[in-house]
């Protein structure tokens, strides 16, 4: 088949191109033809929250990656979408995770449809966003009229397709293994790289820093005096999406200054993996989600979690096998922390090396081709 998946990748940086980029690698690997419309403008500087939309990593070589989408241009999209009922793909899949693009995509999506033989299938992240805006609905709903199937990657996202339409087919496939970051390294060789000591053990939260993250939850449940601050150091690596100075102050408040690793950067991919070997445990403390990346890197390289029981993280952290899922709240967060270090830290391990399996890419795939 002839497929184009249209969305974020190179040179943008991040979770949506790794995303659609290792999915092209996984089509081009089952035989198929693929190639990627990613965005010349994918949001205007001053809606963007982070430094920077783009990576510094080297280009991939083995991706056919073209710069054709502008997000705000609907001139643009509907050239763009005469190019693709041109060029009559057999299947155009659509990433989808944010409302604002939807007049981009939806409309892109309608016209390459008119050629009578390309079908669309979106793989959501999100259909109703985390963080709520005005008209937020409407779009969405213009999106979903434009696709002829959907993928959601929780049963909470499946649930939330339902509110748009219920008659258009959608299946359930888990947000696979984020694999392409490269394999472990020893405990040591990480925690030289990152300048860390190494008598300490280390907590991670990882990605990208906005409120419903919920890094503030963490940062109270790390103050719990059960937890020994002279054996367990807390890392925060990801780039603020909000205000940084909520955090600081509250770290000033709990009295953590000089216990918490802050690596305020945008992590490139190429470092990923030292953060992930040298922590012992994963904390993803949200207040709201639908699934999250940073548990499939978390499965990848074989980390125990600590989840909260929000969207569909719970669905796939079986609960003191490969980790805990807490409630809402720092007093559950640190029961978790204090179980975890008060037995061996490694007992998570062989449930993570069988659990990781039901993440496989083909398992994606061959769902896409199921619609």
């Amino acid at each position: 088949m002839h497929i184009v998946i249209l969305g974020t990748a190179y040179p943008y940086r991040g979770g949506l191109a790794a995303f659609n980029e290792r999915l092209a690698r996984q089509f081009q690997s089952e035989g198929h033809s693929v190639r990627v419309y990613t965005f010349k403008l994918q949001y205007p500087d001053f809606l963007f929250p982070g430094k920077t939309q783009y990576s510094d990593e080297p280009e991939p070589q083995d991706l056919d990656i073209q710069r054709q989408m502008n997000s705000v241009n609907p001139f643009n999209w509907i050239k763009v979408g005469k190019l693709l009922k041109k060029e009559r793909p057999d299947l155009l899949v659509v990433k989808f995770w944010l409302p604002m693009m939807a007049p981009c995509l939806g409309t892109i999506a309608r016209i390459a449809r008119h050629n009578k033989k390309t079908r669309v299938i979106s793989v959501l992240d999100n259909i109703i966003p985390h963080e709520h805006r005005v008209a937020d609905r409407v779009l969405a709903r213009y999106f979903v009229k434009s696709v002829d199937g959907f993928v959601a990657m929780s049963e909470s996202v499946l649930n939330d397709v339902g509110v748009f339409d219920n008659r258009k087919p959608r299946r359930f496939s888990p947000h696979p293994l984020y694999d392409n970051f490269g394999m472990s390294v020893s405990r040591g060789e990480a925690l030289s790289y990152l300048k860390l000591d190494h008598n300490m053990r280390y907590l991670l939260f990882f990605g990208l820093i906005r409120d419903y993250k919920g890094l503030d939850l963490l940062l109270q449940a790390y103050a719990d005096e059960r937890i020994d601050k002279s054996k367990v150091r807390l890392i925060v690596a990801g780039e603020f999406y909000n205000n940084g100075d909520q955090y600081r102050q509250l770290e000033e408040q709990l009295g953590l200054q000089g216990l918490i690793e802050w690596r305020t950067h945008f992590v490139p991919d190429h470092e990923v993996r030292y953060y992930f070997s040298a922590a012992d445990l994963i904390v993803q403390p949200y207040k709201s989600a639908t699934q999250s990346g940073v548990t499939q890197i978390a499965y990848h390289f074989e980390r125990p979690m600590i989840v909260t029981r929000v969207g569909g993280l719970a669905e796939i952290v079986p609960d003191r096998k490969v980790g805990y899922v807490c409630e809402v709240s720092p007093q559950s967060i640190a029961d978790a922390i204090v179980d975890f270090y008060a037995d061996n830290v490694d007992r998570f391990h062989d449930a993570l090396v069988r659990e990781k399996q039901k993440y496989a890419w083909n398992r994606m795939t061959e769902t896409i081709m199921s619609l």
